[in-house]
């Protein structure tokens, strides 16, 4: 049986800008397809008893990329070069996310789902990178979605070590915002050349795992990104 993995969605078209439903880009889908999962589509819903119905029914959670994440979350106020969020996205993947985690229940985000991961579990997040981070690399990358535009450093002894299998992985960029202060529990697992983090993981959780980039644009032709996937069903499959 292939595991039912929950894949959040955006509520616009980025490269269209319109608010015409949801929308969720088909590479995630794909990848998940390919790598043995059923991805489950999860439209905006901010019923509780449908979350933890969510929760019970799916083997694993894919956290995408989209919206900045509203620093109300981890008790900020917002800065000045926050952009555009989306409340009920928030809501909704805050609250499946943690129900996700106390079911110890295979995850992974990216992108925005990396920091939605954080905040949601106590840890909070550069609003703006441009403003608050004082680091030298280019964070989001004026370049095709599929171009590797800079390095990431991986820890040796972690989970993320050994799906990519190397201390320095090539990566795409496109974001602003960043995981700042970890979240209790979890640990980095990968940073930039300039120190910001990259990714983190849960050691005591099958698979609990954030990634900054954007694996779903590189797994088609670079085999270690597609292991990334890869390992998450697997997770997802076992606990199910």
């Amino acid at each position: 049986m292939r595991p039912r993995i929950g894949v959040t969605v955006n509520d616009e078209d980025k490269s269209s800008g319109r608010r015409s439903g949801i929308w969720l880009g088909s590479d995630y889908t794909d990848a998940l397809y390919e790598t043995g999962a059923i991805p489950v589509v999860l439209a905006f819903t901010e019923d509780n008893e449908i979350l933890d119905d969510m929760a019970q029914q799916l083997d694993g959670l894919l956290l995408t990329g989209g919206n900045d994440v509203s620093p109300i979350i981890f008790g900020e106020e917002p800065h000045i070069g926050l952009g555009e969020i989306a409340p009920i996205r928030d809501e909704m993947e805050v609250g499946l996310f943690r129900r996700m985690f106390s079911a110890r229940k295979a995850v992974l985000g990216i992108c925005r789902g990396i920091q939605v991961m954080n905040a949601a579990a106590g840890g909070n997040l550069y609003q703006d990178l441009a403003r608050e981070w004082k680091g030298t690399l280019q964070h989001s990358q004026k370049a095709p979605r599929d171009y590797l535009a800079h390095s990431v450093l991986v820890e040796r002894d972690t989970r993320l070590f050994q799906i990519y299998e190397h201390e320095e992985v090539m990566v795409n960029t496109f974001h602003h915002q960043a995981v700042r202060k970890v979240a209790p529990g979890f640990r980095v697992s990968a940073k930039s050349r300039d120190g910001l983090v990259e990714a983190i993981e849960h050691p005591d959780h099958a698979f609990m795992v954030g990634v900054q980039w954007h694996p779903e644009n590189l797994w088609r032709r670079h085999e270690a990104h597609r292991r990334l996937f890869a390992t998450f069903v697997n997770a997802a499959a076992n606990r199910s």
